[in-house]
């Protein structure tokens, strides 16, 4: 089971789909639109940008960015405003997108430098306001549960949400969080009142009464709950599968036929299809405490204060040919 930065990931970004474009995701890595707005309409003017293998930065590629070799662009944010001004030229390229827009709400210092949630609320209902209606996905993901994060806490805090995304949201996608021993260390450190993760949220006792309360409180909004590459059968409480990198989402909001095999670099419950990720992992300084694809705070302000509009990797100066900057 991969995690996003994992080598295979990067080789399965090379292959793309046989005798087709591309679908990019930007990013599983990082929060391109929240942080490297400049950056990305800059590559979009230059038609390309480039990409090192995190494992092997000698693994180097270029990615075009020119409308006819792009099919679609999926976004991930926290905070999609920075971005706004670009979507003009996206759609003036007839470039084809959509977003995933993370809320949850846990606020600091699980969330110590993401929007406060009247922002993120405001954003989305804008975003969506300008596209498709379901060209906006919700995520309230991941869930982490223990003493910090209670069963009532989870059941407000997403109650909040879908009220406040009335009518601009279609579907929300959840998941539990995946503690990986970073993850443990990193939260150990700043809930210093000895509250405990539940390792194993799939085993909390709770877990049924807070997804059929999640699936309550969504439907009284409008809203499906689906899940986001769930090891257990979750259909009986009307929480289905769901596939961030959605054939169907694209062929619903854009028409055509679109590739539906599932990714192969991607975890064995993910039902994702291909795509090709334009981030690089350790540039992210929302400083999200459950994140698995930053190493360390340091490093992620390091590399931010590195990063360069006009060059043609989001981090370092990585050319296609010659990567100068590991």
């Amino acid at each position: 089971m991969p995690p996003p930065w994992h080598p295979e990931h990067f080789l399965n970004g090379l292959l793309g789909a046989a005798g087709r474009g591309m679908i990019l995701s930007a990013s599983r890595r990082t929060d391109l639109p929240a942080l490297y707005a400049s950056w990305f309409e800059r590559r979009l003017r230059e038609g390309f940008c480039t990409v090192p293998n995190p494992f092997n930065p000698t693994q180097v590629r270029r990615i075009s960015l020119r409308p006819e070799d792009v099919d679609a662009i999926v976004f991930w944010t926290r905070h999609a405003r920075p971005l706004l001004d670009t979507l003009p030229l996206l759609d003036r390229l007839g470039v084809r997108y959509y977003f995933h827009y993370t809320m949850t709400g846990y606020g600091p210092p699980a969330e110590p430098r993401v929007p406060p949630l009247a922002v993120a609320l405001r954003t989305f209902r804008e975003l969506a306001g300008r596209l498709p209606p379901g060209a906006v996905v919700w995520r309230y993901d991941p869930i982490p549960v223990g003493e910090a994060f209670p069963l009532a806490g989870h059941l407000e805090r997403f109650a909040r949400i879908a009220g406040g995304l009335e009518g601009r949201a279609e579907r929300v996608v959840i998941s539990l969080l995946d503690a990986y021993r970073k993850t443990e260390r990193r939260m150990a450190r700043h809930f210093e009142w000895g509250t405990e993760l539940v390792r194993d949220p799939a085993s909390w006792l709770e877990l049924p009464a807070l997804l059929e309360g999640l699936v309550r409180i969504a439907r009284e909004h409008g809203l499906a709950v689906e899940a986001c590459a769930p090891a257990q059968d979750w259909t009986a409480l009307g929480i289905g599968p769901t596939r961030c990198i959605d054939d169907r989402l694209l062929g619903r909001l854009f028409g055509g036929t679109w590739p539906a095999e599932k990714d192969p670099g991607q975890r064995p419950h993910c039902r994702c299809v291909p795509s090709r990720d334009i981030g690089i992992p350790d540039t992210c300084t929302l400083g999200c405490l459950y994140c698995y694809t930053t190493r360390s705070d340091e490093l992620a302000r390091r590399r931010r204060s590195e990063s360069d509009p006009d060059s043609p990797s989001l981090w370092g100066r990585y050319d296609a040919a010659t990567p100068s900057h590991a």
